[in-house]
């Protein structure tokens, strides 16, 4: 509890400097616990929500709009490319690897987005004002020797996974869930229960809920799909539903 009111002093502190200043204001990077804290506070200034591609994770908070502060204010995350130097003799690397090598940097997590690894290459997101000391010092991910270089958001990281059709036998959140990750139906009310399923970015309060389309759905430790809706019913009367599931 101590924690949460010190994370809403330090938002509604930015949010007020962003309503007497009329300018915009950014957070550091947020955990979808504290972006559901976030979204439960009245603020007086507009609020959004970025992570460097629509459906990341960890993202910052912006207060402030262009019709609010009269002018529109670039979101400051930078992409960094970070790529092995040999890619024949590199290791295979996780994402544990390269989030390690960066927090032995001396940066705090705060400062760090998402992190998306495709073919060994990382694609880190990050604030801006720390993005050039990381390209300059981070030369080494785990036994390998790398390259940084910034980027845009490859679409590697910006495209959408394939929808894949599944049978469930309500729209439950915890029949989903439990289709989606080949749960019982227990497991999955279990991870809500224990706080453990995020819907875009607001914390799941009930296994029962149903989900719209267009719908993020984060479970901690299994990984993370959109809802797209219900395709059709069967013929047993029960239904089949889209879903893009990341892997």
């Amino acid at each position: 509890m101590e924690n949460s009111s010190l994370f809403k002093n330090r938002m509604e502190d930015l949010a007020k400097r962003s309503f007497s200043r009329g300018c915009w204001e950014f957070s550091e990077f947020l955990t979808l616990y504290e972006q559901d804290i976030l979204l439960s506070i009245p603020l007086d200034v507009p609020m959004s929500l970025h992570g460097g591609f629509p459906t990341a994770e960890r993202k910052i908070a912006a207060f402030g709009s262009e019709d609010f502060c009269g002018w529109a204010e670039e979101v400051p995350i930078v992409c960094i490319k970070v790529a092995p130097l040999m890619q024949k003799f590199a290791d295979p690397l996780t994402h544990r690897d390269f989030l390690g090598s960066i927090l032995s940097l001396g940066i705090r997590r705060e400062l760090l987005g998402d992190i998306v690894i495709y073919e060994n290459i990382g694609y880190v997101f990050c604030l801006a004002s720390i993005s050039g000391y990381i390209a300059e010092q981070l030369n080494r991910v785990r036994h390998t020797s790398v390259r940084c270089s910034l980027c845009s958001a490859p679409e590697i990281v910006t495209a959408l996974p394939d929808i894949t059709e599944i049978v469930v036998s309500s729209e439950r959140l915890d029949a989903i869930i439990s289709a989606v990750y080949r749960l019982s139906r227990s497991q999955a009310q279990a991870m809500i229960s224990n706080e453990k399923v995020f819907l875009s970015g607001r914390l799941a309060r009930s296994s029962s809920v149903l989900l719209d389309d267009g719908t993020i759905v984060s479970v901690r430790g299994l990984g993370r799909f959109i809802y797209r809706g219900i395709s059709r019913e069967t013929k047993k009367g029960r239904l089949r539903v889209r879903a893009q599931i990341y892997k």
